[in-house]
C-alpha cells in the first residue's frame, strides 16, 4: 500500500448493526447496503443528513467490557464496529473507504439526551464521546470481515461552514430571515461548503450550545452568526462568542467596522467580535442582509488564508501573494 499516496491506515469491519427504530440498542446482521446520500437501507437513522452512520471503535468496547459491561455489538447504537483506528481522534472530513462504499466522518461524538440502559448499568455509555457519524458518498454493500482504508485529507478541499441566525421573531415565524439564505449563497458561490444553518432565539445559552456543537463535534472551519450585535438587551451574539473561544481574532471585526463605516457613520454602533475555538474561526455578522453581503465582499478575498492555517494547510509565509493579500502579523 506504500504506493498509494491517499493511504492514511487500514483496518476491518468487526460487525454491522441496523435498528428500525431510533434510541434501541442495534442488532447485528450478515450484511448491510449502504445508499449514497442517504445511509444504510433499513435503518432508522438513515436520511438526508449529516449522521447518516455511526460508527465505533473495537477497542473502545473493548474496554468497558473490560470493566465488567456485558455487551454485545450495537449495544451502544453503532452501525458499524470497526478495528485498528482510534476514531475519536480522525478529523472530520476523513473519508473511510469500507468494503464498497465510500463515508466521509461528518461529527465526532454526540450530545447525550437520555441516559441509555447501559449507561444505568455501568454509571457510563461511550458512544457521546468516543462514536463518530459518516455521510454515505458511495453505495454499496458492506459485511463484516471487509477492509477499511482511511484515506488521507486533500488539501485542497473546500472550506466548511456554519451560519447561525439569531433573531426572535424569526425562530418565533413572524418574521422571514434574508440574511441566512444571503450569507449561504454567497459562501457557496466562493467555493465555501455550507454544513449547517440554524435559526436561535437571541438567548445566550442556546448560542453558546450552537457555536461548541458546531466547533468541537462538526469541527466546521469557520462559523458566521448574523444579528444580535446592537445595543438591545437581547443582543447578547458577542458576549456568546466571547465566552465560548480560546483566542480572540480582533482584526476582522475591527476591519469589518472600519469599512462599514465608509458607508454608514452608525457602524460605530456595532459591537461584532470575531474569535477562534480549537480550529474553527468564529465572525459575527450583522443582522442586515445588506451589511452581511458588504461585510462579506470585504473580508472573503483575505480570510482564507487565515482559515488555511487554522486546518494546517497553509503556511504562515505570504511572500507568493501579494503584499495586500499576503500579510501575516507573525511575519517581521
Amino acid at each position: 500500500m506504500q504506493g498509494k499516496t491517499n493511504f492514511a491506515g487500514e483496518g476491518r469491519v468487526l460487525a454491522v448493526c441496523i435498528s428500525d427504530k431510533k434510541g434501541v440498542q442495534k442488532s447485528q446482521v450478515p450484511e448491510i447496503r449502504l445508499i449514497e446520500d442517504w445511509g444504510i437501507e433499513g435503518d432508522a437513522h438513515a436520511g438526508n443528513w449529516h449522521r447518516q452512520v455511526s460508527l465505533l471503535a473495537f477497542e473502545k468496547i473493548e474496554a468497558i467490557r473490560s470493566r465488567g459491561a456485558d455487551v454485545e455489538f450495537g449495544a451502544f447504537g453503532e452501525n458499524l464496529v470497526v478495528e485498528g483506528f482510534d476514531l475519536r481522534t480522525v478529523p472530520v472530513g476523513t473519508r473511510f473507504k469500507v468494503g464498497e462504499a465510500l463515508l466521509e466522518l461528518t461529527q465526532i461524538g454526540k450530545e447525550c439526551h437520555s441516559h441509555c440502559e447501559i449507561y444505568k448499568i455501568m454509571g457510563d455509555c461511550i458512544m457521546p464521546r468516543e462514536g463518530v457519524f459518516a455521510k454515505v458518498l458511495k453505495g454499496g454493500t458492506v459485511r463484516p470481515g471487509d477492509r477499511v482504508e482511511r484515506l488521507s485529507l486533500d488539501p485542497d478541499r473546500p472550506f466548511t461552514a456554519a451560519v447561525v441566525v439569531l433573531s426572535d421573531k424569526g425562530f418565533r415565524g413572524e418574521r422571514e430571515d434574508k440574511s441566512g439564505p444571503l450569507i449561504c449563497e454567497i459562501l457557496t458561490e466562493q467555493g465555501y461548503e455550507v454544513v449547517e444553518t440554524l435559526l436561535l432565539p437571541d438567548e445566550r445559552p442556546a448560542l453558546e450550545t450552537a457555536l461548541i456543537q458546531l466547533a468541537d463535534r462538526r469541527q466546521v472551519n469557520v462559523i458566521f452568526t448574523t444579528g444580535g450585535t446592537g445595543f438591545s438587551e437581547r443582543d447578547v451574539t458577542p458576549e456568546a462568542t466571547l465566552a465560548v473561544c480560546d483566542r480572540m481574532a480582533p482584526g476582522i471585526a475591527e476591519a469589518m467596522r472600519y469599512y462599514s463605516l465608509q458607508i454608514t457613520p452608525r457602524a460605530m454602533l456595532s459591537r461584532q467580535t470575531s474569535g477562534i475555538r480549537k480550529k474553527t474561526l468564529i465572525v459575527n455578522l450583522p443582522g442586515s442582509p445588506k451589511a452581511c453581503k458588504e461585510d462579506l465582499d470585504f473580508i472573503l478575498p483575505s480570510l482564507g488564508h487565515g482559515l488555511g492555517i487554522l486546518r494546517g494547510t497553509d503556511g504562515e509565509c505570504g511572500t507568493d501573494v501579494p503584499h495586500e493579500q499576503g500579510y501575516d502579523p507573525e511575519m517581521k
